[in-house]
C-alpha cells in the first residue's frame, strides 16, 4: 500500500490517530519502575536476605530468652518486646551492608546512620502493631485447627531423622511458635519499603 505525503493529503481526509503500546508505562509508572535499577536492586534483595535472616535470628534469640521470664499469655506484648530489644543491632547490621554492597555511598556515616534508623523508624509502628495481631491471630488459629496440625506434624516427622526431626518436635511443642511465624511474616514484608526509603532518604545522592 503507497503512502501518501503530508503535503498531498486532502483538507477532508481522515487523519486515523497512532494507537499507542498498552505496554509503555504511564509517567507513574515509569518512575516506580526506575526506582529499582535491576543490578542495584538485585544487590539489594542478596543483602535483603542476609539481613532478614539475621534480623530474624537475633529476634528469636531474644524471643527465645524472654519467653523464659515471661508468662505465655502476654507473648502477643513479648513478641513487641523482642522486636525492639533487636533492633537496633538489626539495623546497624543492615545500614553497613546496604552502605557498602548496594549504594556505595562513601563518607557520612553518622548521618546515614541515622537516617537509616529514621527509615526503620517509619516503618517500625505498623509492624509492631501487625506483629502482635499476627502473633494472636496465629494463636487462635493454631489452638483451633490443633488436633489437624498434630497429625500434619506427624506425618512429616515419619520423613524426617536427626537434626531436622529434633527441630521440628521442639518447635511444634513450643507454646510460642505463633511468635516465631509472626516474626518471620513481617521481617520479610519490610524488605521492598526499606528499599526505597533507603534509596530516597539515606543514601540519596546530590545530582
Amino acid at each position: 500500500m503507497t503512502s501518501i505525503p503530508n503535503d498531498q493529503v486532502p483538507p477532508d481526509f481522515p487523519v486515523v490517530p497512532i494507537p499507542q503500546d498498552p505496554f509503555i508505562p504511564t509517567r507513574r509508572l515509569r518512575r516506580i519502575v526506575n526506582l529499582f535499577p535491576g543490578g542495584q536492586f538485585l544487590r539489594y534483595v542478596g543483602v535483603g536476605l542476609f539481613n532478614t535472616v539475621f534480623g530474624y535470628c537475633t529476634f528469636a534469640l531474644t524471643l527465645y530468652l524472654l519467653n523464659h521470664l515471661v508468662p505465655q499469655r502476654y507473648l502477643y506484648l513479648t513478641v513487641i518486646a523482642a522486636s525492639l530489644i533487636s533492633t537496633p543491632l538489626n539495623i546497624t547490621v543492615a545500614y553497613f551492608g546496604y552502605k557498602f554492597f548496594v549504594f556505595k555511598t562513601r563518607g557520612n556515616y553518622l548521618i546515614e546512620w541515622f537516617k537509616c534508623f529514621g527509615v526503620y523508624g517509619v516503618g517500625m509502628l505498623p509492624g509492631l502493631l501487625a506483629l502482635s495481631g499476627v502473633t494472636k491471630l496465629l494463636q487462635s488459629t493454631i489452638h483451633a485447627h490443633g488436633p489437624q496440625l498434630h497429625l500434619a506434624i506427624a506425618h512429616i516427622a515419619a520423613h524426617l531423622s536427626g537434626s531436622p526431626l529434633g527441630l521440628l518436635q521442639k518447635l511444634s511443642s513450643g507454646k510460642a511458635v505463633a511468635g516465631y511465624i509472626a516474626g518471620a511474616l513481617v521481617q520479610g514484608l519490610t524488605t521492598i519499603f526499606s528499599f526505597v526509603g533507603h534509596k530516597k532518604v539515606t543514601f540519596k545522592t546530590k545530582p
